[in-house]
């Protein structure tokens, strides 16, 4: 049996428009090569008719796999499953909208030939708007300050690991993941390059302000719990600017006598306080929440169907019909 050298992990969800130019352009990049590849398509429950193309991708071309979610799982849990699905001594993660371009893959793989178990293709902001490209960069630096983590600006996913550390993340079992995170969590020899952004060839992009902004929040929570040391923090100067007002209020009585306090710096003490707390409070819902999920220990995903599992049943048949003869 020929070993697989390389495997590519595409995760889908309403790609139909794309997904044909996605799969020609991929398999002219990587056929040059001469390495020996699969490509794991992962379908997250798409409304579309992306299904239905990878089963006619998986029928015409042996080389693909798939497996179709029984409904959206989100990104995370596709890349999880393609992660299980691929059987090569590299993997390649990358989306089908063709904004990581499949030319780039002999480059990551000529990189890792150097020793590297993790090569990422790492975006400009070029095309950008202004708005999207500052808070972007303003995000970044907040997670370099606040994360146990070091995620450079416009590393995606867009990525290529060894076995090894495939293996490594796989070993990770938490259900709140943040790959991103996960990547540089597990460390080994690492190199980059940048690549010129690229537009969606066609549709529409999934990730809109509200998802990012989800995304954001799961990036900041997944590797610290700093929000909670802030809170605390908040709290005890809070408190000693209440004992420093304490200690003025009683400075002023005894030098001016009594003052009736304004009423205006009653209520914005009351606003502000009040505010803190909630979002104190939040901050602490989230991190119960997500033991709680933790806790349930459910799978990531639920697989609708899968030609992979197709063809380990007919290898069993094939199997047993012979044992019988």
């Amino acid at each position: 049996m020929t070993t697989v050298h390389t495997s590519v992990v595409v995760p889908c969800f309403n790609e139909s428009e794309v997904i044909g130019a996605f799969h020609a352009e991929l398999v002219a990049a990587l056929e040059p090569t001469g390495t020996v590849f699969e490509i794991c398509y992962v379908d997250d429950g798409s409304s579309d008719r992306t299904r239905i193309h990878l089963l006619d991708l998986a029928a015409a071309d042996p080389r693909v796999r798939y497996t179709s979610f029984s409904r959206n799982f989100g990104k995370e849990a596709a890349m999880l499953a393609g992660l299980r699905m691929s059987c090569g001594e590299v993997v390649v993660l990358m989306d089908a909208d063709l904004q990581h371009p499949p030319e780039l893959v002999p480059r990551m793989l000529e990189l890792h030939r150097h020793g590297f178990d993790q090569v990422i293709a790492q975006r400009d902001r070029s095309g950008e708007g202004p708005v999207r490209r500052t808070l972007s960069r303003a995000y970044y630096g907040l997670v370099r300050r606040f994360m146990e983590v070091e995620i450079v600006d416009g590393a995606g996913d867009f990525r290529l690991l060894s076995r090894r550390a495939v293996d490594a993340v796989l070993s990770l079992p938490e259900s709140n993941r943040f790959s991103k995170g996960l990547f540089s969590w597990i460390g080994f020899d690492t190199v980059s390059f940048t690549y010129q952004n690229v537009q969606r060839a066609a549709g529409q992009s999934k990730w809109g302000g509200r998802h990012l902004l989800n995304y954001g929040i799961d990036g900041l929570l997944s590797f610290n719990s700093r929000p909670l040391r802030m809170a605390i923090h908040t709290g005890l100067w809070l408190f000693l600017s209440a004992v420093c007002y304490a200690l003025w209020i009683i400075a002023n009585v005894l030098l001016d006598g009594v003052d009736t306090p304004g009423y205006a710096t009653l209520i914005t003490a009351i606003v502000a306080l009040s505010g803190i707390q909630l979002a104190t409070l939040g901050v602490i819902g989230e991190y119960v929440g997500r033991i709680y999920h933790e806790a349930k220990r459910r799978p990531h995903y639920v697989v609708r169907e899968t030609n992979t599992s197709r063809a380990a049943a007919s290898a069993r048949e094939l199997t047993d019909a012979a044992s019988r003869q």
